[in-house]
């Protein structure tokens, strides 16, 4: 890998506080730039404009999603302004670069009896009755809050004591938002909390994470959860493929939409930095009442 790389990757850490997702994206993102370019006989440093759309140019030719090769566009043009910053070139040529515009789809969501089934299965679907206390937070938890899975299973202890009416979470860019419970989340809370404190064969358990694993990271994994929310989906008769904890967190979303809630109120629920990515909300609501029109109105 270039040697601009891993500098450029501890500045996005140090600087923005990227998550460890975001570095990784950026990394495989200039990495196939860089075996690009050295195909081509040149390095970041030699690279111009036209060297840059060239690349592009092969990725539409791949048949790559415009999302994919918007985000690589986007990762190119980091690592150019960081270094034209840093002094390493004179130019920026990724900077009058357009690439392609991102589709905007409409997120998958699950209708609130869909929820309440994945709910109600949290609540046997475990091993153990520790299983199902655990699940069952980790569910009442979610959809009360709309928290992303990282969020969530990395969630402090320390944030839950006290039958907290709300608690406070670390999102992306190291940006805290509070977030209230619910009285279900609350309730489910309280007993996984207790369940937790006691531990295993009598061992306490002094985990500093509220949902705490064995594994290197000390908690449960987001791909564990991820594995689990597809189980529940499938025990509920959901098609698991439709089903992950984003959904859920769309649904969250939806619903509180439908409700009233307004898009501000949404937009720190979620952690949004900008309200237009809120705003996505509004189409899947728009799009659930031509639906409604078009199936109940008498003229339809």
């Amino acid at each position: 890998m270039h040697h601009w790389l891993p500098i450029f990757l501890e500045a996005m850490q140090a600087e923005q506080d990227a998550a460890l997702n975001t570095l990784n994206a950026y990394a495989r993102d200039l990495k196939d730039y860089v075996g690009y370019l050295d195909r081509k006989k040149l390095t970041p440093e030699t690279a111009g404009r036209g060297d840059i759309e060239d690349y592009l140019v092969e990725l539409e030719a791949l048949g790559l999603a415009k999302s994919t090769r918007a985000r690589r566009l986007s990762s190119i043009r980091q690592l150019y302004r960081f270094s034209f910053t840093e002094g390493w070139r004179n130019d920026d040529p990724a900077a009058q670069i357009r690439g392609p515009k991102r589709g905007r789809h409409l997120p998958t969501t699950l209708s609130e009896t869909d929820v309440l089934k994945m709910l109600d299965a949290a609540r046997v679907i475990g091993k153990t009755p520790l299983d199902n206390l655990r699940n069952t937070c980790l569910m009442e938890i979610l959809y009360a809050t709309g928290l992303r899975a990282t969020e969530l299973v990395s969630l402090p202890v320390a944030a839950t004591r006290g039958d907290p009416r709300m608690i406070l979470v670390r999102g992306k860019g190291g940006r805290e938002r509070m977030v209230p419970l619910s009285p279900p989340a609350r309730e489910a809370l309280t007993e996984w909390l207790a369940a937790r404190d006691a531990g295993e064969k009598g061992k306490p358990n002094k985990s500093t994470f509220l949902f705490p694993s064995r594994g290197k990271k000390g908690h449960l994994t987001r791909e564990a959860f991820f594995l689990f929310v597809k189980d529940l989906a499938a025990f509920s008769g959901l098609d698991p493929k439709s089903v992950s904890p984003h959904t859920l967190r769309h649904a969250f979303a939806t619903h509180l939409l439908a409700h009233g809630a307004d898009l501000r109120s949404i937009q720190t629920l979620l952690g949004h930095a900008d309200v237009s990515t809120t705003e996505i909300y509004t189409h899947v609501l728009e799009e659930r009442l031509k639906e409604l029109v078009l199936k109940s109105h008498p003229l339809a």
